[in-house]
């Protein structure tokens, strides 16, 4: 009995650290968040305690609903990326020739920072000197598209270097789950007669549905809270048609300097990214496969 108590103080111990860490980093901001969405605040003068009135306004606010559909149709793109990412790792973990060195080419975006990478395509989408209207330009078209000028495509053309930017994280992961696919079955199906698409649908993907779960997760919670290279590229623009949640709370609260309505906006991200994971695990429900 004395050592079963002694073991928990001691696991007590070594978790305490890391327990203090999330509560002062995650949990108590997001209660202060919560806090600050009832207060009519500026950030710097008294606070005012309004009760539920920003909160109120973030459901009337079309804006907000806006920037959240804005969003969740990167949460979609970002999610129909992963099919490709998928094949991309399929391809890598079928021992190709070069495979390592294309592993390490895929991982060059994330070793670049998102202010980088925005500085970088937005050269690329210069209308008048920007390589893709230079190259459309030789094709024969004469008025090529004003990427991030136009309303209609903005966003479109915002998922470009957002999927360019995290290719690596999502292939390497994906070649990781896969290289711990048994080699006994996928022998076994070769013997068998099966085709390498078909060891691919049968065998692979079913084996890693529980990693790719987890990344339709990320993908789509992390579309819904992404900001940095919208912000650098577009600021939101042009008239709103790139704005996101966290670009609209960030000009909220940083800029029209209403930090009380910038923390409803901040909390119901959280909220929308907390019933966007549920719903998800519930849509995709899958049972852990021991190997």
């Amino acid at each position: 009995m004395k050592n079963v108590m002694s073991n928990k103080l001691a696991i007590t111990l070594y978790v305490l650290p890391a327990l203090l860490l999330v509560l002062l980093l995650i949990y108590i901001p997001i209660v202060q968040t919560g806090y600050y969405g009832l207060m009519d605040w500026n950030g710097i003068g008294k606070m005012k305690f309004i009760g539920l009135e920003n909160y109120k306004n973030l459901i009337h606010d079309k804006m907000f609903w806006q920037s959240t559909w804005h969003s969740l149709l990167l949460g979609i793109f970002s999610t129909i990326s992963l099919i490709g990412y998928l094949i991309l790792s399929l391809i890598l973990a079928s021992k190709i020739k070069g495979a390592n060195f294309l592993r390490k080419i895929y991982l060059i975006p994330m070793l670049l920072s998102s202010v980088a990478i925005a500085q970088l395509w937005a050269k690329i989408f210069d209308p008048s000197n920007g390589m893709i209207n230079r190259l459309l330009m030789t094709f024969g078209v004469e008025n090529p598209p004003l990427w991030l000028a136009d309303s209609n495509i903005v966003l479109y053309a915002l998922f470009i270097p957002i999927v360019w930017q995290y290719a690596g994280f999502y292939i390497i992961i994906f070649y990781a789950a896969l290289k711990n696919v048994p080699e006994e079955l996928i022998e076994a199906a070769k013997i068998d007669g099966a085709t390498a698409i078909q060891i691919a649908y049968k065998i692979k993907v079913p084996l890693i549905a529980g990693v790719i779960k987890v990344m339709v997760i990320l993908a789509i919670v992390g579309s819904l809270k992404y900001f940095d290279l919208i912000f650098v590229l577009t600021g939101g623009g042009p008239n709103h048609a790139s704005e996101v949640m966290a670009s609209y709370m960030y000009t909220e609260a940083f800029t029209k300097y209403n930090f009380g309505y910038g923390s409803a906006i901040g909390f119901g991200l959280l909220v929308i990214c907390m019933l966007m994971t549920w719903l998800i695990q519930k849509l995709l429900s899958t049972k852990d496969v021991d190997y």
